[in-house]
């Protein structure tokens, strides 16, 4: 490999050689070391996916600004990592403690590479591809990406990090799916009872992904599949574009044959997931005459038509008192240890469902003896029977016995049931939601309190991106809620138990044209719900009945058609304050009655989720209510200037907006910067985002300004200097920024900035930076770290927190 380094073309050439002769040694090993095989074919994946963004990175033409140190550390990694890769040929089957001591130094020089060439395409790529950079924080074997949700949907997590009672059933699994005569094996259990983390289990299997590696494609079916849909997901994942445009279902079919056989002769693992009665046809469907083709199927009901079937039982009663024991931290010396055989009742009421069991266990963790006692006498009829989602449902509800001052709790985990089942639930989508119905902080410290609460009880899982200091009570735009079918099924359960007239929270689910009957039979419909919840699929066509929301205040209409019509009933929603529109389809819709806002005289937020807007101001009325507008995964156009009547009398009392992952965004609207009243201005991850204007010296109120992962910004404007009220400046991972405002110093009030990942970043600051006497953190890598040391002999105050590296596939094509 080369050793010696002449300028940086020559080191890029260096690394580029050395890489390749790692990936042609890798190829060549990975067939003939079986003990090191699996290690060595996710090494080979991973060098594969590389290989182009290498190829690029180390062209002469690019000229790349390659840190010499930093270069030279890796190309000698590569040349330890060879060496090691070459040893696994000599290693015995038997010798294990080689085997441990050489996996994790292969594995730590790959996250090596992917850091490096991550870092620098992130600088320099012009591709579309790479410039989706992923602040989610996930592994090597995990990816879990917020934008590019057709992938996600084909990857199968990771299990749980606890489990109990799977190995066995594990086993056996995997020993009846790799039968020779085994095409299409159910794997099938109640709702709750851990298929889904058994599949996961599987798919960890050393044996399972040494076979298949990355031909596992895992669907999530759930209740109304759409096959178009399902395969369109596949193609994505692999990232391959229809031969065709697919018009039905035949169509669809058609193309997944063409992607099994690209994918063949290598085996491919299928795995449908949750397929619900109705749709047991839809697994023949997907069954093609190919060598080494499986498909798994999980499903609560054990269909009679298909030949192989594994159930999964319940856990047994030694493995039931364990899941119990640790989800209601029994092992914590400051929670109350019940007596063994009241808590065996407990945990034999839960029919060794470990669903149930972490539920009801999570509901007592911590509780006091009183509480024990009191949930004793309620559960004494002791043993059950759960024979039907309808009896597991109903086992379910002990978990939601809340204390009075924890009732809004019980309301926030009913709200969950307002988004579609398999979807993630965004955090400050349900801030939102709470600020204005249960008068929680607008800054959302409270909701995601209550929302650690419903993670603590089982009863929902919040996923947080990892936080620097300066975010953990702020930023909540990374964050989400993920929710089980069986929980979601109990929110809407018990939101619906009064009569529809009556319901404070009115949840509907319309499949097709087919809108409920009890919509239909009157020509006005009178409701009385706070929080009106409507979804329907892309067979949708907009014809809405009417409807006398009059009392509504959270409208959240989820759908997936690529045209949308806001229905005529708005305009009677006179104390509507939260509209969230959510687009879960592949394409970007357009929505159209957008003149219906102005009929919402007390709206305050507005959530649009990857929709195209031609106007935001088509009202001739000011909505002077309107606080906060948060777009995501929109295309914004021109929809700040296509306008009836300027942004700033549309939206005067506006104090937030927030761009996220608006990949049309080039520059901030000028018009914006005529709302003085505006508070916070957030940007991120706009990848083609270049500039700020100069009018944003007008937003003289302004406290914070975030432009995360803005990766075209190449600088601020030095206007903003005006900005006296800023307490908080997030240019972290704006990667094109080479240096800071002259005048940044007359930002008075400023106390936090946060520059991690400003890789270009590497002169001196400019000296009035050293006015800035509120500031008392700043969050940087070390290199920035570095440049102010001698600035913190001045400020006093300071402290300069360096951030964790934050490794990743997510910017890779797939």
């Amino acid at each position: 490999m080369a050793a010696a380094f002449v300028g940086g073309a020559a080191l890029g050439a260096a690394f580029g050689e050395g890489f390749t002769v790692l990936h042609v040694t890798v190829k060549d090993v990975v067939s003939k070391a079986r003990m090191f095989k699996p290690i060595l074919k996710h090494l080979e994946s991973t060098l594969d996916r590389l290989a182009p963004t290498v190829n690029e990175i180390t062209q002469p033409s690019e000229q790349l600004d390659l840190p010499e140190v930093e270069t030279k550390s890796l190309i000698e990694h590569m040349e330890v990592g060879e060496k090691l890769v070459l040893k696994c040929l000599k290693i015995r089957w038997w010798n294990c403690w080689f085997k441990l001591y050489y996996s994790p130094k292969l594995k730590e020089l790959v996250e090596e590479i992917v850091r490096f060439c991550q870092l620098h395409m992130q600088v320099h790529s012009r591709r579309d591809g790479l410039r989706t950079l992923v602040n989610v924080n996930v592994n090597l074997q995990k990816v879990d990406s917020v934008v590019d949700r057709q992938r996600v949907l084909c990857t199968v997590r990771d299990p749980p990090d606890f489990t109990v009672g799977l190995d066995m059933p594990m086993k056996e699994l995997k020993t009846l799916l790799l039968k020779e005569e085994v095409q299409l094996l159910l794997l099938t259990a109640p709702g709750g009872c851990g298929k889904t983390t058994l599949v996961q289990m599987l798919c960890q299997d050393d044996q399972i992904r040494g076979m298949f590696g990355d031909n596992i494609l895992f669907v999530n079916v759930s209740k109304t599949p759409n096959v178009k849909v399902i395969v369109q997901n596949l193609l994505n994942y692999k990232d391959m574009q229809p031969t065709f445009q697919i018009q039905c279902d035949e169509d669809a079919i058609d193309q997944l044959s063409q992607l099994l056989n690209h994918l063949s002769p290598n085996p491919i693992l299928l795995i449908l997931d949750d397929v619900w009665l109705r749709s047991e046809s839809l697994p023949e469907k997907f069954k093609f005459d190919l060598p080494n083709y499986k498909i798994l199927v999980t499903s609560r009901t054990a269909f009679p038509r298909l030949e192989f079937t594994y159930h999964l039982k319940p856990l047994d009663d030694v493995d039931a008192m364990t899941l119990f024991h640790r989800s209601a931290s029994l092992h914590d010396e400051n929670s109350y240890i019940p007596a063994e055989e009241d808590a065996k009742k407990i945990v034999r009421g839960c029919g060794g469902f470990p669903l149930v069991i972490k539920v009801i266990g999570g509901s007592l963790r911590r509780q006091h003896e009183v509480v024990w006692h009191s949930r004793l006498m309620k559960w004494s009829d002791g043993q059950f029977y759960f024979s039907s989602d309808t009896e597991l449902l109903a086992h379910l509800q002990k978990s939601l016995e809340f204390s009075d001052d924890k009732v809004i709790i019980k309301e926030c985990f009913m709200d969950l049931g307002s988004f579609p089942e398999d979807q993630r639930i965004p955090a400050a989508a349900l801030i939102d939601m709470w600020a204005e119905l249960y008068k929680l902080d607008e800054d959302g410290i409270q909701a995601i309190a209550n929302l650690q609460e419903l993670n603590i009880r089982n009863l929902a899982s919040l996923v947080m991106a990892r936080k620097d200091a300066s975010e953990v009570k702020s930023y909540y735009n990374e964050d989400f809620v993920t929710h089980h079918d069986i929980l979601r099924e109990l929110a809407i359960h018990q939101s619906s138990q009064e009569s529809i007239g009556q319901r404070s929270r009115l949840i509907i689910n319309i499949s097709g044209n087919n809108l409920p009957k009890w919509w239909t039979e009157q020509k006005l419909q009178l409701i009385n719900a706070r929080l009106l919840s409507i979804s329907t699929d892309e067979l949708f066509s907009s014809r809405w009945c009417n409807i006398q929301g009059s009392k509504v205040e959270v409208l959240v209409l989820n759908f997936h058609t690529k045209n949308y019509t806001l229905p005529e009933f708005m305009e009677k929603m006179d104390k509507l304050k939260v509209l969230i529109i959510n687009n879960y389809g592949f394409f970007h819709s357009k929505i159209s009655n957008f003149q219906m806002l102005g009929y919402l005289p007390n709206l305050k937020r507005i959530r649009l989720e990857k929709v195209s807007i031609c106007s935001l101001c088509e009202t001739l009325v000011p909505l002077k209510s309107l606080k906060k507008i948060s777009l995501f995964m929109c295309n914004i156009g021109k929809a700040f200037e296509n306008c009836t009547i300027q942004v700033s009398d549309a939206f005067p009392n506006l104090t937030e907006i927030n761009f996220d992952y608006c990949n049309d965004l080039e520059e901030l609207p000028a018009g914006l910067c005529d709302i003085i009243h505006l508070k916070k201005v957030s940007i991120t991850n706009c990848h083609k985002l270049f500039a700020l204007p100069e009018e944003i010296r007008k937003l003289v109120n302004l406290e914070v300004l975030r432009l995360r992962s803005c990766t075209d910004l190449s600088e601020l404007p030095d206007s903003i200097k005006s900005l006296h009220k800023l307490s908080i400046l997030d240019i972290s991972d704006c990667l094109s920024i080479i240096k800071l405002p002259k005048h940044i110093g007359e930002l008075c009030n400023l106390k936090e900035l946060n520059m991690k990942g400003c890789l270009r970043l590497r002169t001196q600051f400019p000296k009035s930076i050293m006015d800035l006497e509120q500031l008392k953190l700043v969050v940087c890598d070390e290199e920035r770290a570095r440049l102010w040391e001698p600035i913190k002999e001045f400020l006093t105050e300071l402290k300069v927190e360096v951030a964790e590296k934050d490794i990743n596939l997510n910017w890779l094509p797939k």
